[in-house]
């Protein structure tokens, strides 16, 4: 008699902690930029998901990088996430861009990139690469992909 109801309390459990679904990628939004130096540019952007389980996983970000102008400067290096059951959650991302990668990003070279951002006080920022998801062995990737443009505030 215990042993049956140790065993239908074991498959209850298993039943209840399940992952029935995957989480939601909602949107990558909030591009802004930090911190603006001589030397780096400090880029951050949220990550917008939704878990409708009650058994969370870990995200981690996988080759994310940052393209602007059309150039790739940077690359996106993030911590794994923890991903909490039954709630909606965002995932910070930052990157530093050195400055000098932008300034080289233009097609006419240093002094083009600088003149174009002084004059136009713009910057078309892209974002692209792939989440992983992982719970329980199931692994699922994400793909992000968000342009947007960013005005210089100096």
């Amino acid at each position: 008699m215990k042993t049956t109801a140790y065993f239908l309390l074991l498959i209850l459990l298993i039943a209840s902690c399940s992952v029935q679904k995957e989480p939601v990628f909602i949107k990558v939004d909030n591009v802004k930029i930090v911190s603006f130096a001589s030397d780096t540019i400090k880029l951050k952007a949220a990550v917008f998901f939704e878990n409708p389980n009650a058994v969370g996983g870990v995200i981690s970000t996988d080759k994310i990088n940052i393209y602007v102008n059309g150039s790739a400067v940077a690359e996106v290096f993030s911590a794994p996430f923890k991903v909490p059951g039954n709630k909606a959650f965002s995932i910070p991302l930052m990157a530093h861009i050195p400055t000098k990668n932008i300034l080289n990003s233009d097609r006419n070279g240093v002094l083009g990139g600088l003149l174009n951002s002084l004059f136009t006080k713009k910057v078309t920022v892209q974002i692209k690469g792939n989440l992983e998801y992982v719970v329980f062995g199931f692994k699922r990737s994400f793909v992000i992909n968000k342009t947007q443009v960013i005005k210089i505030k100096l």
